[in-house]
């Protein structure tokens, strides 16, 4: 895995291989840092900004999404993501949270007018899927100098005299249209019909897995691979199997207390992203159970967990247990994906993989 790597100045230069990057650091010629997982290093000293271009291929998914950031000669970084969901029942429960505290004698803000009436917006849970992809781009162009974006262009399938059927669908071509227009204000934006990706998958050889849940390249990145490999070409040989697996961090933000209170009408505290000096999913070091994240606090102390899953580790750490590092923007783990299949014939290439 090439490790990412930034300029004195600021500039994102080309990835570099990982002994060149120990060496750099050893010499004190390079300082290295962490990026949401994602091991990196910034120069020391002046350098000229050499850049080649880079593409981010993106395979858009109702559960999981494949994301590839590959150049003319090397795949960098797969990563595959889960998708926002239930955005909108969650944005439904917050409207009568928030009726429910007015009528009690508690602590709320007065009322204000609607102020979405009468204008152009997207749904809340289209636009936090949409706005996932984008951040995720985001966070790509940080340690990569992107230049381009390959998105496979998704589109529902109308039927005639279904008038529900097809107005379901209508946020999904308004979240499209808006994050292409996102993406066309920072990159070059090429798009690719899911037949036209097909197309490209079985020349060069590869196959695509039915299990669309599992954590393998085959499953997702296998399509995100082709669309940036159509996007700056190469050698069609997949040479990096590795998927960076990552989903979005569950933040109860307008949660203030508990629905149902408990005996005596008492509703604890629930929610919110602040408490004890801190905020919720930051990365901290405990001196015993090394790298964790912030999920709550109970008995004066903090609550952490593990950085893959939420399962808890220390559930009332004291301050003097650990040290805060930096803020968590989401899930990740790293997994070794295995051999991607290939199909037999004469027009599919040798694949040689470097796992």
């Amino acid at each position: 895995m090439y490790v990412p790597v930034t300029s004195k100045d600021g500039k994102k230069l080309m990835p570099t291989h990982p002994n060149k990057a120990g060496m750099l650091i050893k010499k004190g010629l390079a300082t290295p840092y962490w990026s949401n997982g994602i091991f990196c290093i910034r120069l020391n000293y002046e350098t000229t900004a050499y850049t080649q271009e880079i593409c981010v291929g993106v395979d858009p998914g109702s559960k999981k999404e494949g994301f590839t950031v590959k150049s003319e000669a090397y795949t960098y970084l797969n990563v595959q993501a889960d998708a926002h969901n239930k955005v909108g029942k969650k944005v439904k429960k917050r409207s009568e949270l928030r009726r429910g505290r007015r009528g009690r004698k508690c602590p709320n803000r007065n009322n204000r007018m609607n102020r979405l009436a009468n204008k152009e917006r997207i749904p809340a849970g289209t636009r936090a899927r949409w706005d996932w992809k984008l951040r995720i781009l985001d966070w790509l162009s940080k340690l990569y100098p992107v230049t381009h974006i390959c998105v496979e262009d998704i589109k529902a399938r109308t039927k005639q005299y279904q008038k529900k059927w097809n107005q379901s669908f209508s946020p999904l071509e308004v979240g499209k249209n808006w994050f292409y227009s996102e993406i066309q204000k920072k990159w070059e934006l090429f798009t690719l019909q899911g037949y036209e990706t097909k197309e490209l998958r079985d020349s060069l050889g590869l196959k695509k897995s039915k299990d669309k849940m599992s954590e393998s390249f085959d499953a997702h990145c296998v399509d995100s691979w082709c669309l940036a490999y159509h996007a700056v070409g190469g050698e069609p040989i997949v040479d990096n199997t590795r998927i960076f697996c990552i989903s979005p961090l569950p933040i109860q933000r307008r949660n203030l207390h508990r629905e149902v209170p408990k005996k005596g009408g008492v509703r604890t505290r629930y929610g919110g992203t602040r408490f004890l000096g801190t905020r919720k999913n930051m990365l901290v070091k405990h001196i015993k159970h090394g790298i964790l994240r912030v999920t709550g606090h109970q008995k004066g102390g903090l609550t952490l967990s593990n950085i893959e899953n939420a399962k808890q580790v220390a559930l009332s750490a004291k301050l003097d247990t650990y040290k805060i590092l930096t803020r968590l923007n989401f899930r990740y783990k790293q997994i070794v994906s295995e051999q991607p299949k290939v199909e037999q014939g004469e027009l599919a290439p040798q694949l040689t993989l470097d796992i």
